[in-house]
C-alpha cells in the first residue's frame, strides 16, 4: 500500500513542477504529516524530492529527475479509454486504474505538453445519464464488470416479470444507455442483452470463455437497439399536424416512428396541416405524448383515442372557463 503511494508521489511530482504539501494530502488521501514522512523516505531511497520552505513552498523533484515507472499495466491501458467516462469508471470500479494511468500518461509528456489533460477536460465533458432522475449503480455492475475484463464465464440469476431464471453466460460487453448498464452476453448459442439492475445473483467463474472474434459490441448494440424500438411500436394512431406539431414530433415521440411516419405524409392540405399515421408503443403511451403537443395535433384515429382527448378538452376547457 505505501509503495503504490510513493510511486504515485514521484508521479505527480514528476508531472508538474511543484505541489504543497495540502496538494499531495489531497490526491494520495492522507494527512500532510503522511506526505512529510513519505517524502523523507524518498529522499533517503535516493529520489531528488526537494522541499521548499515559506507560503509558496512546496515539493519538487531537482534536476529534471524522470522515473522509469511509467509503463502501463494492462487494466490501466484498457482504463484509459474509458477516461471520458469518470462515472462510469466510478460504477465499475475503475476508477483508481484510469487515475493511475493518466498519472503515468502525464509524467512521460514532455512539460510543454503536461497540462493538455486538464485543458481538454475544461473543454469537453461527457454527461452519460439522462436527464431528471438520479439513476442507481446496480450493485452487482462492480462483478460483472470484472468477469467482462477477465473473460470469465458468470452463473447468474435474471428477475423476469414470469419469476426468476439462472443462466450460465459468457459476458461480452457493458453498455451504459441513458444512466442504465446493460450486458451484452452470449447464453448458449445467441448473443442477448440483460439489464444489470434485474440481475440478483452473480457468481463470477475461474473459467474463462473464448470470446467470438467476430463480435463487434457497438454493431451489435445498434442491432439489438433499432430491433427494440421496432418491436415495442405495436399500434398506429392517425393524426393531422401543423407546421409547428411537425416541428415538435421529433421532440415528443420515438425519433424513428417520426422518421418512419413522415416518411409517408401527406402533403399539407389548404390550411397548411399534414395527415401523418404514427407507430405507437400504445395508445396509452400515445395519449401521454401527443397530449405535450397541445392544440398542434388533432387525433383521427382510432376513434377511442380522439374521444379521450376530446374528453380532455372539454374538461380543460371548463377548468380555464
Amino acid at each position: 500500500m505505501r509503495a503504490a503511494r510513493l510511486i504515485k508521489m514521484v508521479l505527480l511530482l514528476q508531472s508538474r513542477p511543484s505541489m504543497t504539501a495540502g496538494e499531495l494530502a489531497r490526491e494520495l488521501e492522507v494527512s500532510e504529516r503522511t506526505v512529510t514522512r513519505d517524502a523523507q523516505a524518498l529522499s533517503e531511497a535516493g529520489v531528488p524530492v526537494y522541499a521548499d520552505r515559506g507560503r509558496a513552498g512546496g515539493y519538487r523533484l531537482v534536476g529534471g529527475y524522470r522515473t522509469r515507472l511509467t509503463g502501463l499495466a494492462r487494466h490501466e491501458a484498457e482504463a484509459l479509454f474509458l477516461s471520458g467516462l469518470p462515472s462510469a469508471l466510478r460504477e465499475m470500479g475503475l476508477d483508481d486504474a484510469a487515475s493511475a494511468a493518466r498519472l503515468k500518461v502525464s509524467a512521460a509528456l514532455l512539460p510543454s505538453l503536461r497540462d493538455a489533460s486538464h485543458t481538454a477536460a475544461q473543454r469537453f465533458h461527457l454527461d452519460a445519464p439522462g436527464w431528471y432522475h438520479d439513476p442507481a449503480t446496480p450493485e452487482l455492475l462492480p462483478a460483472v464488470a470484472e468477469a467482462v475484463w477477465d473473460d470469465r464465464l458468470v452463473r447468474a440469476r435474471y428477475r423476469r416479470p414470469s419469476g426468476e431464471v439462472e443462466r450460465e453466460l459468457a459476458p461480452y460487453g457493458l453498455v451504459l444507455k441513458a444512466g442504465v448498464w446493460y450486458l451484452c452476453a452470449r447464453a448458449g448459442d445467441d448473443f442477448r442483452v440483460y439489464r444489470i439492475d434485474r440481475f440478483t445473483a452473480v457468481a463470477v467463474s475461474g473459467n474463462r470463455f473464448v470470446r467470438d472474434e467476430d463480435f463487434d459490441l457497438p454493431r451489435f448494440w445498434d442491432e439489438r437497439a433499432a430491433q427494440f424500438a421496432r418491436s415495442i411500436l405495436r399500434t398506429e394512431v392517425t393524426v393531422r399536424l401543423s407546421e409547428e406539431g411537425v416541428r415538435r414530433l421529433p421532440h415528443a415521440v420515438d425519433r424513428a416512428a417520426v422518421d418512419e411516419a413522415l416518411a409517408g405524409a401527406s402533403a399539407p392540405d389548404a390550411g397548411g396541416l399534414r395527415t401523418v399515421v404514427l407507430p405507437v408503443e400504445s395508445e396509452e403511451v400515445a395519449y401521454s405524448q401527443l397530449l405535450t403537443l397541445g392544440s398542434e395535433v388533432e387525433v383521427l384515429a382510432p376513434a377511442g383515442l380522439r374521444e379521450r382527448f376530446a374528453d380532455t378538452a372539454e374538461r380543460l376547457r371548463d377548468l380555464y372557463r
